[in-house]
């Protein structure tokens, strides 16, 4: 367990946090400041990690599934409160969940995945300001949310292409492991 780790776990424990300013009625301002505080956590243990030399594969792991079940909780909280359309937060859920999946099927069965690159850091920024946005009621916040998620399709298709690519061909015995070097660590 170390400092990025710690920071990763953090998140997990702001989700329940959040749920309980939100749920507290018209209080979007300090619910959108605890996304805030997600996002700096994860901004701030990818740092750490790669300053200190302290990439974990638990911490390859955690952290993109810290930042998938915030990303669905605010998802889900702003689809029950009517701020966004039932037809996005399907897709967003229909892609964060087939990731986190997809994730778990190919690490437990010893294949190598793909750990997060800027492209899908970018995806996970942008829906921070589309979430921004709609907190915010700006006009033009549904046309940017409907964007982005066409963006994060994009971006998941090219991770399946780069899942498929490095476990092509090759079993577990032949090096399909989920060890992972520091420049292919994301965060």
């Amino acid at each position: 367990m170390n400092l990025p780790n710690l920071l990763t776990i953090s998140r997990f424990l702001l989700i329940p946090i959040y749920i309980v300013v939100f749920a507290g009625g018209e209080r979007m301002i300090p619910a959108f400041g605890v996304v805030v505080l997600a996002g700096l956590t994860d901004v701030l243990d990818g740092y750490i990690a790669r300053k200190r030399g302290q990439i974990t594969a638990v911490g390859a792991m955690l952290d993109p599934l810290a930042d998938k079940l915030m990303l669905i909780t605010v998802i889900l909280s702003l689809l029950l409160t009517g701020h966004i359309p039932l037809a996005a937060a399907i897709l967003m859920f229909t892609r964060d969940l087939g990731m986190i999946i997809g994730s778990a099927v190919f690490h437990f069965s010893g294949r190598k995945t793909v750990p997060a690159n800027w492209m899908g850091k970018l995806t996970t920024v942008l829906y921070y300001i589309a979430i921004l946005f709609i907190f915010f009621e700006a006009p033009f916040a549904q046309g940017y949310l409907w964007s982005v998620v066409i963006f994060s399709f994009v971006t998941t298709m090219m991770y399946m292409i780069q899942i498929f690519a490095i476990n092509r061909g090759g079993d577990k015995s032949q090096g399909g492991s989920n060890e992972m070097t520091t420049e292919q660590t994301g965060s």
